[in-house]
């Protein structure tokens, strides 16, 4: 069969893979079952699992078939957070971050006053990091954190144990989290650090960490592999009769003097 069948197929199962499917053990179908089940021979079978080991999805195992091995769904269930190790630490898989770029610098114009409430001569610290589990990648996380909290985090802490764990341990304990998700793709730096080509699919989650007192001490943008994660969402209750717009949804207001409070 031609390379463009298994391109497609490599495509639905790493969707599937996304999506949760093969949660529990993490085994995939055998090749038979696949071929049956999409209409193509076992060669081309082979060659689109082949093509997902690549991406360190996949993997075979003598005698047993194929397993999910390389995409995380992190679960978040109302009114909490979980970092992704704590997602990833559940199947047995190894985390590690490493910093590639750190220092104190003036803020970004556009972190300043709509998200980190910060003036125009603040400084924040700044961190770049790439995330791997097993040794492959799996997001790079840009952190900002105003100087005023972040004074006596260092460069070590930022690798482990993380910069939002040392805000915990130096007295700054994150009180609520307000995650933005949304779709983005690899530009030429990313890919270099990614291991991914330039225009690859990213999952983009932008977290703004804020204290007891409302005020944001941490902000971190991931731009997760899209192929390698997921986050779910549990909703409690169902929607309300009348309601003018879904549950979960609201007009993001135009007008500074609307606004909402973050």
């Amino acid at each position: 069969m031609t390379g463009g069948r298994a391109a497609e197929l490599a495509d639905r199962l790493r969707e599937r893979i996304a999506l949760g499917e093969f949660a529990g053990t993490g085994a995939i179908e055998s090749e038979a079952s696949l071929g049956g089940r999409y209409g193509v021979s076992r060669v081309t079978v082979r060659r689109a699992l082949e093509s997902l080991r690549e991406q360190g999805l996949v993997e075979p195992r003598k005698g047993a078939g194929w397993f999910v091995v390389g995409a995380f769904h992190q679960t978040l269930a109302l009114g909490s957070f979980r970092h992704a190790p704590s997602a990833v630490g559940e199947l047995g898989r190894r985390v590690e971050r490493v910093v590639v770029d750190f220092g104190f610098r003036a803020a970004p114009a556009h972190l300043l006053d709509g998200v980190l409430r910060l003036a125009p001569d603040d400084e924040v610290l700044y961190s770049r990091s790439v995330r791997s589990v097993d040794g492959e990648p799996l997001d790079l996380v840009h952190e900002w954190v105003p100087a005023a909290v972040a004074a006596d985090i260092s460069r070590a802490d930022a690798q482990a144990p993380g910069i939002w764990q040392s805000l915990q341990r130096a007295g700054h304990p994150v009180d609520a989290v307000r995650q933005t998700i949304t779709a983005a793709v690899a530009t030429p730096a990313d890919s270099a650090l990614l291991g991914v080509p330039a225009g690859a699919p990213l999952l983009l989650v932008r977290r703004v960490a804020s204290d007891a007192t409302g005020t944001p001490i941490a902000l971190s943008d991931h731009r997760y592999l899209a192929h390698r994660f997921a986050l779910e969402v549990e909703f409690r209750g169902g929607p309300v009769a009348a309601t003018p717009e879904p549950p979960g949804l609201r007009t993001v207001p135009t007008s500074p003097t609307t606004e909402e409070n973050p």
